[in-house]
């Protein structure tokens, strides 16, 4: 039988990441995607920590610490010194949604706008896990955290970071999930094949900060998928492609339902989440058909 998934690992055991974390697996499959001939990039985030503090490292490859604000731009110099003395490599930046939506956007759209030869990937818990579980701009409406408690819940939808860059025309961007790990790697594996900025989106539930199961982490990762909230696709070159549509698309109440951080919900919250789902799968449908 062929295996879809190489076989190789390039993340050693016994990490110190969370029951569940999807952040930890999403490092995995990256790594067997890109191989031993990449240099990770990390900011302050939950990987800041579970990689271990210097001179140690969970990883098998070069690691680079960095500050909150500096994956992307840390990540653009790397490249460019390696290319400098006659070394291919790949350079990935690894970045929480914090260090990517927030705190870092600023250097990734820079990064972005020159086009720089970079993977950059968004592992997306949907807050500030590692230091207390506050709310990101990547955290979803009505959704509960600690700076937005359950009277007070996030007013706000998630930015569209992966429109964002798409609007900066960098050559690839990708939307990826832990529980489709064929579709993730094979995402990255043609991200390293292109040249330029190249942004992968990969959701990574957070048992501790989404109120979740240790065991739910995968089947809330597909459900995010088969509700349509968080859709799998590619945008190349400036052309869409959905990978995965859902015959019949579960209602995102499935989803939500697993999770304590929306706990709080009304009928009619689930029903306005619900519509604002159906209205954005539908855009991006059209985007599909028409660019």
């Amino acid at each position: 039988m062929k295996l879809t998934i190489p076989e190789e690992e390039l993340m050693y055991e016994g990490t110190v990441d969370c029951q569940g974390c999807g952040g930890a697996l999403a490092m995995r499959y990256a790594l067997k995607a890109l191989g031993k001939k990449t240099f990770v990039v990390i900011p302050a985030c939950c990987w800041s920590i579970i990689a271990g503090p210097f001179p140690y490292s969970a990883l098998q490859v070069p690691l680079y610490h960095t500050a909150f604000e500096t994956a992307a731009i840390v990540s653009s110099g790397i490249k460019a010194g390696l290319e400098m003395k006659g070394i291919d490599a790949t350079v990935m930046a690894w970045a929480g949604d914090g260090g990517t939506f927030d705190i870092g956007i600023q250097a990734l759209s820079g990064v972005a706008e020159r086009n720089d030869d970079i993977i950059y990937v968004c592992y997306d818990n949907e807050a500030y896990m590692n230091t207390g579980i506050q709310r990101s701009s990547a955290t979803p409406y009505k959704a509960w955290t600690t700076t937005t408690p359950r009277n007070y819940p996030k007013a706000r939808p998630k930015k569209d970071i992966d429109e964002i860059l798409v609007a900066h025309e960098i050559p690839y961007v990708a939307t990826a999930s832990v529980a489709y790990p064929e579709d993730f790697i094979r995402k990255l594996q043609k991200a390293k094949e292109i040249k330029g900025t190249r942004f992968i989106h990969v959701l990574a539930p957070c048992p501790t900060g989404w109120r979740s199961l240790p065991e739910h982490t995968i089947k809330l990762a597909r459900l995010a998928v088969q509700t349509n909230i968080f859709p799998l696709y590619e945008v190349e070159n400036g052309k869409y492609k959905i990978n995965i549509k859902p015959k019949n698309p579960k209602p995102v109440e499935e989803y939500l339902k697993l999770q304590g951080r929306f706990r709080h919900l009304t009928e009619k919250d689930i029903k306005e989440i619900q519509e604002a789902t159906n209205k954005k799968w539908k855009k991006l449908l059209r985007k599909e058909e028409f660019f």
